[in-house]
């Protein structure tokens, strides 16, 4: 086996590890792999405020909804008289 072939094999082994560890999600933490009390508050923060912002968006949709069809009504309503 020839140095090239052995660099091409270590890089494809490295390449091979790196997917495996992002596809399992293994985190290198000092305290073990136990997410913190601070992260899980922190998290749960994070989704109420996604909860509150995706109802948000809901409520300007059904808005804009609305006035699209109140429009379209009132044109309406000039073409009939």
């Amino acid at each position: 086996m020839n140095p090239f072939e052995m660099v091409a094999i270590i890089v494809v082994a490295v390449m091979i590890a790196s997917v495996l560890r992002a596809k399992y999600g293994h985190r290198h933490r000092g305290d073990g792999n136990e997410v913190s009390v601070q992260e899980r508050a922190e998290t749960r923060r994070l989704q109420d405020e996604v909860k509150q912002l995706k109802e948000r968006i809901h409520v300007l949709e059904r808005i804009a909804v609305e006035k699209e069809d109140t429009l379209s009504r009132q044109i309406e309503e000039l073409r009939d008289r």
